[in-house]
């Protein structure tokens, strides 16, 4: 399931490929056929990578847009950028949670709104889904400027298990 949008296309990432670019850029090139962005092994190598999901990339073979989310490539460069997906599964609710990143030198071109509006429309293409929220740091930055021209609304100041005190947005599928 291959998501394409005016420069990108979102390629779910399977395990091995995000274990490939955890051990080099280079064995995740010759694994994923496609080169890695100056930056995008430090997203799968930093101290936010939470310890339960890299035992769930450890334990798993098959690519799942829920857990291990998608590959952002540049179409024109044919280079991953960056990555965007979820933090699992829609919960009981019908919630998920987004998440995304894209490489310093692609950052300021619009590819993380995107990314984001790409994944977004995913999810709500599953019946399942109700909401989609997203959490920032607690400023304004890049990411809230993605996720407002995203549809998101903030929310308010919460405290993530994993994250502390961060911003909470929310879009809901009546905003699709």
């Amino acid at each position: 399931m291959l998501l394409t949008t005016v420069h990108l296309q979102l390629i779910p990432h399977a395990p091995g490929h995000v274990l490939a670019l955890i051990e080099s850029e280079a064995r995740f090139e010759a694994s994923f056929g496609m080169p890695a962005a100056a930056g995008l092994r430090g997203f799968y190598v930093s101290d936010a990578i939470s310890p339960a999901w890299l035992a769930s990339l450890h334990a798993s073979t098959a690519a799942d847009p829920w857990i291990f989310g998608f590959a952002v490539v540049h179409r024109q460069s044919g280079s991953v950028i960056g990555s965007v997906g979820f933090k699992g599964p829609p919960d009981e609710a019908g919630m998920v949670e987004i998440a995304y990143g894209i490489v310093p030198v692609f950052q300021g071109r619009g590819y993380a709104t995107e990314a984001a509006e790409a994944c977004v429309a995913f999810a709500f293409g599953d019946d399942r889904v109700r909401l989609v929220r997203a959490h920032t740091l607690p400023t304004f930055n890049a990411s809230t400027r993605v996720l407002a021209k995203c549809g998101f609304a903030y929310i308010g100041e919460v405290v993530d298990p994993e994250d502390g005190l961060v911003w909470r947005w929310e879009r809901g599928e009546e905003s699709v």
